[in-house]
C-alpha cells in the first residue's frame, strides 16, 4: 500500500495508506452507519461527488461480486475505510474490494481513523474534501480544493443517469435459485424518470407486478402526458439521485408538467424531493445528512427501520399541501409525503432497502394500487 493525503475545507491535514485507484480527487465528505452491504452503497449513483466514511470498521471482508452492484460502475469519489481486507470470505464472492475501486477508478483510504472523521462531520457537518497519492504538500492540497467546484455547482444527473430508454428485465433476489427473478410482461406500465436510480429499485417496482421503461432525466413531459392519456402507461416514478436538487432547474418544469395532467406518481429520496420543489417548496440542506441502514422512522404509530442517503430535505411548510406520513425519530425530519387531492406520494428513505432493513417494502405494492 502506498500514502495518501487528505486534506479538509476547515484545514484537516491526514496522511493515511491508499487502495483500489490512485490519483487526485475532490469530493464532499460524508459518513455511513451501515454495517453491511459496503458494494451497494459504493455502487449507488446518489454518491457521486463524494467520498464515503464508513463507521463500520471492518471492510473488504465479503469481497465483491457482479449481483450486488446498483449500477453500472461507481460514482463516488472515494471511500475511507479504518480497516481495509484484502483477503474476503463469502460463497458468493468474485473478486476483492480493490480490484473494484481500481476497475472504476475510485480512491480508496484505509489506516485512518474514521471515529475521529465521524465526529467532525458530526459537529462541523459535512464539507468539501482532497485526496490524493500524488500530492504530499499541504499548501498544494488547499490551493487545488479552493479551485475546484463545490458538489452543489456540479449537475452529476447528467454524468449517472441513462442516455437511452430501455425496459428493466429483471425482478427481486431469489434466494432459492441465487439469481435475480426474470421480469414478467404486465398490464400496468410504467416510467422511472432516471435521476440515478438504483438497480434494486427497479426491481422492487417489477416485482409488484409492473412493467418498468427507464428514461432518460432529460425528459419531457409532454411525451409522457401523452402516453398517459393513451393509456399508455399507468404512473410515474421519480427516482433517487445525487446532488442539490435545487440546481435541477429544467427537470423541475417538467416535473411541473406532470403535476397539473394529474398522473399518478411516486418517488423516493431525490425524487421525493423534486416534487416538494414542483410544488412551490424548496428543499434545504441537513448539517451532515442521513446515511445508514438503521434510522428508525415513524409511520402512523409503526416504527420502521430504513436505509437513507441523502443530504437534503423537504421543508416543514409542506404540510400546507400535503399529508405527512413518515417521520423520521432521529431528528424528526420529514420522511414521506401523500399530495392532498393527488394520486401523488414519495419517501425519503430507501424501502428497496439495498443494503439495509426491509420493513419499508410495501410502499412499492402502495404504488402499483394506484398505477391505472
Amino acid at each position: 500500500m502506498q500514502k495518501v493525503w487528505i486534506y479538509l475545507e476547515n484545514g484537516t491535514f491526514l496522511e493515511a495508506k491508499s487502495f483500489g485507484a490512485t490519483g487526485t480527487a475532490v469530493g464532499e465528505i460524508v459518513f455511513n452507519t451501515s454495517l453491511t452491504g459496503y458494494q451497494e452503497i459504493i455502487s449507488d449513483p446518489s454518491y457521486a461527488g463524494q467520498f464515503i466514511t464508513f463507521t463500520m470498521p471492518e471492510i473488504g471482508n465479503v469481497g465483491v461480486n457482479a449481483d450486488d452492484m446498483e449500477s453500472k460502475t461507481c460514482h463516488c469519489k472515494g471511500v475511507l475505510v479504518r480497516n481495509y481486507h484484502a483477503q474476503y470470505s463469502n460463497y458468493r464472492a468474485q473478486n476483492d474490494l480493490d480490484s473494484l475501486l481500481k476497475e472504476h477508478g475510485v480512491l480508496g483510504i484505509c489506516e485512518i481513523d474514521t471515529r475521529y472523521l465521524t465526529k467532525m462531520i458530526r459537529d462541523e457537518g459535512a464539507m468539501m474534501m482532497i485526496a490524493s497519492t500524488e500530492i504530499s504538500n499541504k499548501d498544494e492540497l488547499a490551493k487545488q480544493l479552493a479551485s475546484s467546484p463545490r458538489i452543489e455547482d456540479i449537475n452529476y444527473i447528467e454524468i449517472v443517469s441513462t442516455k437511452e430508454s430501455y425496459v428493466h428485465k429483471s425482478g427481486a433476489w431469489n434466494h432459492s435459485i441465487k439469481a435475480y427473478n426474470k421480469a414478467v410482461m404486465s398490464d400496468k406500465k410504467v416510467v422511472v424518470i432516471d435521476f440515478g436510480v438504483k438497480r434494486n429499485i427497479l426491481n422492487e417496482l417489477v416485482n409488484v407486478g409492473l412493467e418498468v421503461e427507464v428514461v432518460p432525466s432529460t425528459f419531457k413531459g409532454e411525451d409522457l402526458i401523452a402516453r398517459f392519456e393513451a393509456k399508455e402507461i399507468g404512473g410515474v416514478f421519480l427516482s433517487n439521485g445525487p446532488g442539490d436538487p435545487l440546481t435541477l432547474v429544467n427537470e423541475k418544469k417538467e416535473v411541473q408538467k406532470l403535476i397539473e395532467a394529474n398522473i399518478p406518481m411516486f418517488a423516493i429520496c431525490l425524487g421525493h424531493q423534486m416534487l416538494s420543489i414542483a410544488h412551490g417548496y424548496d428543499t434545504y440542506k441537513l448539517k451532515f445528512g442521513q446515511h445508514g441502514g438503521n434510522h428508525p422512522v415513524a409511520n402512523n404509530g409503526v416504527v420502521e427501520i430504513t436505509a437513507q442517503n441523502h443530504n437534503y430535505n423537504v421543508p416543514d411548510n409542506i404540510v400546507e399541501i400535503a399529508d405527512i406520513t413518515h417521520i423520521n425519530l432521529f431528528d424528526n425530519t420529514i420522511e414521506g409525503v401523500k399530495y392532498k387531492n393527488k394520486e401523488i406520494f414519495s419517501v425519503q428513505h430507501h424501502p428497496e432497502a439495498s443494503p439495509g432493513p426491509h420493513e419499508s417494502k410495501y410502499i412499492f405494492k402502495q404504488f402499483a394500487d394506484i398505477v391505472k
